[in-house]
């Protein structure tokens, strides 16, 4: 959960312990705890150590601090309470993707912030109550590494058959009324209700917006059911704690692992019909293109959160899989830095290294879960190489200085990133041959 101050946080954890207990309760006088001072300013909080850019309105967090934070948040408690809060619309920036294509980001102001952070502290621990094992993405205490380990545990366990799925512009997609639907199913608080319908409006007729603080909150929301019938369909294929199905969902990507034994091969189709069916009945589409169907034991592999899935026999005859970065992944690294090692040509050696190892140190945290070495070496000596040549061109020399700027010079001396450690994975017993 959200780390917030005492009172709020036992708020929370009494919401969730009511929501667990009682599957079917609804929830109501909710819109006080949004409104009260303390949800206000532990979402003000929260939002700050986020940071990011300021909405259309221009102001950023150093206006609201010079001007009075308190007399900031007393403004904005009065609007809820009185019901004259209205959402000022998103500002709309283009990010690139890989592709040369443009992923749109709405960017609230900081005052929507604030409101869609409080709306997200009392409503996310009746959520996360009903939430299940194999969502992943956005949710307190759950990561992409733990979502990549669970692919692999269900590769381990000769789950080899894979649907590999991705929603086609999922955010900008979600239906408004259906997303209220079943928020309603658990909230009975027309107060609430109201604000999310202005909090949604504000971005357009339909849609979550990428970049509101409640956003991922909304999108578990939205694809709640999917889980419930994978996971139901993982429930009845147990026998002995052995399931024949293992599913992992990550905001809009999901992956089916099923069982690769013939008297499963119906369980295959029926989950693909099942998922169009649930899919249909939320007017999402699949993205075609990105979506496939996998069988690892002819050779084939799937991307997951940026790594490459593969079968692969080891040494001893056992078959054990294989989690590697993507080239693309890797390739979008190189070309990041190549272009700080190209505009830093004139520039001090020390402040090219500040600029690349906090790249250098995020990437490889990400990647350090995986069999990783190979790429995580590649790397290595392409960075080298370039401090190297930049070492050369500072002293008017030829060539990279090899022996004249050891490796050891570069990370002790420089203090150049040089952490490329693989995290050890867990030993479980791999898949006979």
């Amino acid at each position: 959960m959200i780390k917030a101050p005492i009172g709020l946080q036992d708020l929370r954890r009494r919401i969730y312990a009511k929501a667990k207990a009682e599957p079917s309760w609804r929830f109501w006088g909710l819109y006080v705890h949004v409104c009260k001072m303390e949800t206000l300013q532990a979402a003000y909080k929260l939002a700050k150590e986020n940071n990011g850019a300021p909405g259309i309105d221009g102001v950023t967090f150093e206006s609201v601090e010079s001007s009075g934070r308190a007399e900031f948040l007393e403004q904005l408690r009065e609007e809820l309470v009185s019901g004259t809060y209205s959402p000022q619309r998103v500002r709309r920036v283009g990010i690139p993707k890989t592709g040369g294509k443009l992923r749109m980001l709405s960017i609230p102001t900081i005052r929507d912030r604030v409101v869609q952070g409080a709306l997200k502290l009392i409503l996310e621990p009746i959520f996360e109550a009903d939430f299940q094992p194999g969502s992943f993405g956005y949710r307190p205490k759950r990561s992409a590494h733990d979502a990549v380990g669970r692919v692999r545990q269900g590769i381990l366990q000769r789950k080899t058959r894979v649907i590999d799925l991705d929603l086609r512009s999922y955010f900008d997609n979600v239906r408004h009324h259906l997303l209220l639907e079943k928020i309603a199913v658990r909230v009975d608080d027309g107060a609430i209700m109201g604000l999310l319908k202005k909090v949604l409006k504000s971005s357009g007729s339909r849609g979550v917006p990428q970049g509101g603080v409640i956003s991922p909150l909304l999108s578990n929301i939205y694809l709640s059911e999917v889980d419930r019938m994978l996971e139901r369909a993982r429930e009845v294929t147990c026998h002995e704690g052995w399931t024949a199905i293992e599913y992992v969902r990550f905001a809009d990507d999901i992956v089916v692992l099923v069982d690769s034994h013939p008297r499963h091969a119906w369980l295959f189709d029926a989950v693909q019909k099942r998922l169009r069916e649930e899919f249909d009945k939320l007017q999402v589409e699949l993205n075609k293109e990105k979506s496939r169907v996998v069988d690892l034991e002819r050779g084939e592999c799937f991307g997951f959160l940026g790594f490459d899935f593969r079968r692969v026999r080891t040494l001893k005859g056992r078959w054990m899989p294989l989690v590697t970065p993507q080239v693309k992944k890797r390739t979008e690294l190189l070309r990041k830095l190549k272009g700080i090692f190209n505009r830093s040509r004139s520039q001090p050696l020390h402040g090219v290294i500040a600029k690349i190892n906090p790249i250098l140190r995020g990437w490889v945290n990400y990647f350090a879960i995986g069999n990783s070495s190979r790429c995580f070496s590649f790397i290595r000596l392409w960075v080298e190489k370039k401090i190297r040549r930049l070492l050369a061109k500072a002293r008017q020399r030829d060539g990279f200085g090899w022996k004249r700027w050891s490796s050891r010079g570069l990370y002790e001396g420089l203090g150049l990133f040089g952490e490329y450690r693989v995290a050890r994975q867990p030993a479980r017993k791999a898949s006979p041959a």
